[in-house]
C-alpha cells in the first residue's frame, strides 16, 4: 500500500495514463495537472482541490473523492464506477459526456452544471445540489435524488425512469418529453394536486 500524501501541491505535472491504484491524498492541491486516461481503483482523495485538471477519458473504480473541490476541470468522457464523491463541489467544469455508475454522490454541489447527455445510473445523490442544472437528454436511471435541490433543472428529453423524484416539483423544472415510469407518473400527478385512483 503506497504511503499517504498529505498537504502537497502539484502544479503543471504530466500524469497522463497514470495508475493511481490505492493512492491516498489528503488536503492536496492539483493545478494544471494532466490526468488524461489515468486510472484509479481504490484511490482516496480527501478534501483535495483540483483546478484546471484534465480528467479526459480517465477511469475511476471504487475510488473516493470526498469533500473535494473541482474548478474549471475537464471530465470529457470520464467514467466513475462505484465511486464516492460525498460533499464534493464542481464549478465551471466541462462534464460532458460523463458516465457515473453506482457509488455515492450525496451532498455533491453541481449548481448550474451542463450535464446534457450524461449517463447517471444506480447512484446515490441524496441532497445533491442540482439547482439550475441542464440535464437535457441525460439518462438518470435508478438514481436516489431524495431531498435533492432540483429547482430550475432542465429535464427535457431526460430518461428518469427508476429514480427517486420525491424532491421534484414538476412546476419548477423544464420537463418536456422527459421519460418517467408509471410509479413516477402517479407521484407527479399527486404533486400537481391530482387524486390518483
Amino acid at each position: 500500500m503506497p504511503e499517504p500524501t498529505e498537504d502537497v501541491t502539484f502544479r503543471r505535472e504530466d500524469w497522463y495514463a497514470e495508475d493511481l491504484a490505492d493512492r491516498r491524498f489528503t488536503r492536496c492541491e492539483f493545478f494544471d495537472v494532466d490526468l488524461t486516461e489515468a486510472v484509479s481503483r481504490g484511490a482516496v482523495f480527501t478534501e483535495c482541490t483540483f483546478g484546471n485538471v484534465r480528467f479526459n477519458a480517465s477511469r475511476h473504480t471504487d475510488s473516493a473523492f470526498t469533500r473535494c473541490t473541482f474548478t474549471r476541470c475537464n471530465l470529457f468522457e470520464a467514467e466513475f464506477t462505484g465511486c464516492k464523491l460525498v460533499g464534493s463541489t464542481f464549478a465551471q467544469c466541462d462534464l460532458r459526456p460523463l458516465t457515473v455508475t453506482g457509488g455515492d454522490w450525496s451532498f455533491v454541489a453541481l449548481p448550474g452544471a451542463d450535464l446534457r447527455g450524461v449517463r447517471l445510473s444506480d447512484v446515490r445523490m441524496r441532497e445533491a445540489d442540482l439547482t439550475g442544472a441542464n440535464l437535457t437528454e441525460a439518462v438518470v436511471a435508478g438514481v436516489d435524488l431524495s431531498a435533492a435541490q432540483l429547482h430550475g433543472c432542465r429535464l427535457s428529453g431526460a430518461d428518469l425512469r427508476g429514480s427517486d423524484l420525491s424532491a421534484l416539483d414538476p412546476l419548477t423544472v423544464e420537463r418536456a418529453r422527459a421519460i418517467i415510469d408509471s410509479d413516477q407518473a402517479a407521484l407527479m400527478a399527486r404533486a400537481l394536486g391530482f387524486e390518483v385512483a
